[in-house]
């Protein structure tokens, strides 16, 4: 059987939608090929790359994509899953070819407030929260 190929598409390409394309690559790699892209891509969040390095997912070494190249690549994809905050739905990219389109709204990392300390521990939260979303995805496709 095919493996379903899945795109994570935020803002910036730096936190939630590598958190979701790691999580599905880790647990669903059987049945998913998986990538990630961006709107505006940036760097990876640090705090980000390190509460993945806590549960084994390194990738500090990762860069970041656009949607703009995977679209010029010409990559083709059964679902598209945009991982914005909701309350700046307008604001995420979208990506113009025919797939299941499935939204999932998580808090922006970059916009946590506080130390060091805090923030990683809202984006510890945060990273749990994606990577149950994930087993359910996974869940959902493989017993349908």
């Amino acid at each position: 059987m095919e493996k379903a190929k899945v795109l994570f598409i935020c803002v910036h390409n730096s936190a939630r939608s590598q958190m979701a394309e790691e999580y599905l690559r880790k647990l669903g790699s059987q049945w998913f090929d998986t990538e990630s892209a961006g709107l505006h891509p940036g760097e990876i969040n640090p705090l980000v790359a390190e509460v993945l390095k806590e549960d084994g997912i390194d990738i500090y070494d990762k860069k970041t994509q656009s949607v703009k190249e995977v679209y010029e690549r010409g990559e083709k994809f059964s679902h598209i899953i945009t991982v914005c905050d909701r309350t700046i739905e307008n604001d995420c990219p979208i990506y113009p070819q025919p797939a299941e389109k499935m939204y999932w709204s998580f808090p922006d990392p970059e916009k946590i407030e506080g130390d060091d300390e805090e923030k990683k521990l809202k984006i510890t939260e945060i990273r749990d929260v994606i990577k149950m979303e994930i087993k359910q995805f996974i869940d959902s496709y493989t017993n349908p």
